[in-house]
């Protein structure tokens, strides 16, 4: 009997197209278009990858492209280029986590910066999440989610719904899906920002409460340490209890902790009620000078704050057994294209 002869894996890779050089160029292009707001075509590609190092014709692109929409990575728009899908957006991040450790800590500095929000003109941008949904099955997910709306456990009230082909943030929709958006709880940093108040993102969390009341962090992840964001972690493996929460008043939500410098601590007080005003709020916890929150442990002349997540009634969907992709800190979006989440 003859023997049989295995291909090196080298040659199998070849043989399927994916290379580990084809794989770079492909994370590389992912990279690109994952930086840009608009669809974009080959030729400014080529352009964006030269900042890379990464040299390649508007032939060679057009092949790496027709692979992406093969795997999901991207989506065609027309003449307009391609845009990024949700898929490709955790295809890089996995790609990238081994050289990403802190990325999260930039991209809510970045998202902060780009907040324009005034709450008294109640014009400007603010930062969202955008969680996916299967098509058929969103209006009934609406369901659960609104019951974390109705006991107050989320950022805001305000959301915005995308069919697919369509964009929220910097995220294109699948098409056969719904695309939410809520407001990301970053959008708070940028207004205390522009306000003067420097703010220190420390990390993102499970804060268990008990008769509506906080009581500890359970768990925690800190920003400058992680590639992926921890709230989508945290509703990925299915450690909260939102509904629970929202109906008895215990349970574990998303909260983010944030600490500011103790002498802004009014400032904070009028931002967050103007926040309020404008249908913004989401500020659960303000401490007080150099005592802990939550118990944690809060530095000299430090003040330590609370911010719910903008994850959490998602968080109630997955609960309920909704299948959902979620996308945090997905982009920016104009705030009067949102509207009330009782409006749906």
């Amino acid at each position: 009997m003859a023997g049989i002869r295995l291909k090196p894996l080298k040659e199998v890779r070849m043989a399927q197209g994916v290379g580990p050089d084809t794989e770079r160029k492909i994370i590389t292009i992912l990279k690109a278009l994952s930086e840009s707001s608009e669809p974009l075509g080959s030729i400014t590609i080529a352009r964006e990858l030269e900042r890379y190092g990464v040299l390649l014709s508007e032939r060679a692109i057009r092949y790496h492209l027709r692979i992406t929409d093969e795997r999901g990575y991207t989506q065609p728009m027309g003449h307009d280029g391609r845009m990024i899908t949700p898929a490709g957006l955790e295809e890089l991040r996995l790609a990238l986590a081994p050289d990403q450790v802190g990325f999260i800590q930039e991209r809510l500095e970045l998202l902060a910066f780009r907040t324009s929000f005034n709450p008294v003109s109640r014009t400007g941008q603010v930062a969202i999440n955008t969680s996916i949904f299967p098509e058929n099955r969103f209006r009934e997910a609406l369901e659960p989610m609104k019951e974390v709306f109705r006991a107050g456990l989320c950022v805001s009230d305000l959301v915005s719904v995308a069919s697919g082909g369509e964009k929220l943030g910097d995220v294109v929709i699948p098409r056969g899906n719904v695309g939410f958006a809520s407001v990301c709880s970053v959008t708070i940093n940028g207004v205390l920002l522009k306000a003067g108040v420097p703010i220190e993102s420390r990390f993102g969390g499970v804060l268990e409460i008990r008769n509506s009341q906080p009581r500890r962090f359970v768990a925690i992840i800190n920003y400058s340490g992680t590639s992926l964001d921890p709230s989508e972690q945290y509703v990925r493996a299915k450690m909260t209890s939102v509904r629970e929460a929202a109906r008895t008043g215990s349970g574990k939500i998303l909260a983010n902790f944030r600490e500011i410098p103790a002498p802004s601590r009014l400032i904070v007080e009028e931002v967050v009620e103007r926040l309020k005003s404008a249908g913004i709020g989401g500020t659960y916890v303000l401490g007080n000078t150099s005592e802990p929150v939550c118990q944690i442990a809060i530095g000299l002349n430090r003040v330590g704050l609370v911010l719910l997540g903008g994850l959490n009634p998602v968080a109630a969907a997955v609960e309920a057994g909704f299948e959902v992709d979620n996308i945090a800190e997905s982009g920016m979006m104009d705030f009067r294209q949102l509207s009330s989440v009782w409006d749906l």
